[in-house]
């Protein structure tokens, strides 16, 4: 009688204590932390819908269309980040263009130094090449050629 005694006073409203423990707060915190927003917001249209039939109510349209759009909502999101998505490969599109362009305004502003280098001179005894003598004279060359226009009108 003792045992038994023990039993029903003792051990079994411990384990019923530790059932409880374990479905009220070890599992409902691992539900919450496996719940999202997303998970909530799919399951507003089912409550949405549970509560009309139970109550045998007529659902008004507004809230049917806000169960359709809770119920489509990754396809809204899915298109809503194609959106962003091209943005962003227009925007690095246009980032990749002016990049290139300073790469080679860099690239010319590179070469035009080495061209401009004055460390290179002649030396001093170096032959010069001889340059060709003009066929116009300096009259000639300062009016572009117009005195023989002049003397042959």
């Amino acid at each position: 009688m003792k045992r038994f005694w023990r039993k029903w006073t003792y051990e079994v409203p411990l384990a019923i204590g530790d059932a409880l423990w374990d479905v009220l707060v070890v599992q409902l915190a691992a539900l919450l932390d496996r719940l999202t927003v997303r998970k909530i917001i799919a399951f507003i249209p089912v409550v949405i819908l549970i509560g009309a039939y139970y109550h045998s109510i007529p659902i008004p349209p507004e809230l049917m269309l806000i169960g359709d759009f809770l119920a489509y909502i990754d396809i809204f999101s899915v298109l809503f980040l194609l959106g962003v998505l091209s943005r962003i490969t227009t925007i690095m599109f246009v980032m990749k263009q002016a990049a290139a362009r300073v790469a080679s305004l860099t690239a010319g502003v590179v070469t035009r130094m080495q061209r401009l280098d004055i460390r290179q001179r002649r030396q001093r005894g170096a032959p010069t090449r001889a340059r060709p003598k003009p066929d116009q004279s300096e009259d000639d060359r300062a009016y572009g050629g117009t005195w023989v226009m002049v003397a042959l009108a």
